[in-house]
């Protein structure tokens, strides 16, 4: 088995509460400003661990959902995925779940009602989520669309039943 391993680096000034820092991939692949969560809500233009980690579940999600579409041989023009982290802030952060939300654009060569098992094999898949399982609940939600104004629909909706769930 081939290992490998990846790493960021931050760079932190100043105390906990009123310092901030930068975060950088190993691969330079991004500088992002970090902060600490503050009650008072967060700072415009700084992330946050909470933050990085629902990137890193959306970005893995997002992949694996990919692959194991294609795997099953079918092909979509577009997959968009949000990860939102649910934490609770007492003596510290702990988070508590992470929400997984797809949208799958153009899909053929799946019948929609297959996604719902593609979905749960791609969670099954998700390096983040494995990591994760443990100790968060995570929660995955998928839907298709296939038309202009279902993509519409889908983008300025939340919660909306416009969107074909599957």
């Amino acid at each position: 088995m081939a290992t490998f391993s990846r790493h960021a680096v931050v760079d932190w000034n100043g105390d906990v509460i009123r310092g901030t820092g930068m975060v950088t991939a190993g691969t330079a692949a991004f500088t992002v400003p970090v902060s600490w969560p503050v009650v008072r809500g967060e700072a415009p233009g700084l992330t946050t661990p909470e933050e990085l980690l629902a990137a890193s579940h959306a970005t893995c999600y997002a992949i694996a959902l990919r692959s194991v579409i294609g795997q099953r041989g079918g092909k979509a023009q577009r997959v968009r995925v949000t990860a939102t982290i649910t934490a609770e802030k007492e003596q510290g952060i702990r988070i508590l779940s992470s929400h997984l939300n797809g949208v799958v654009e153009g899909l053929v060569g799946i019948e929609p009602m297959k996604l719902q098992e593609i979905a749960k094999d791609a969670e099954d898949r998700c390096t983040i989520s494995n990591a994760i399982r443990n100790s968060v609940s995570i929660s995955i939600e998928v839907s298709v669309v296939t038309h202009l104004e279902d993509r519409l629909d889908a983008s300025t909706a939340s919660e909306s039943t416009e969107k074909k769930d599957v």
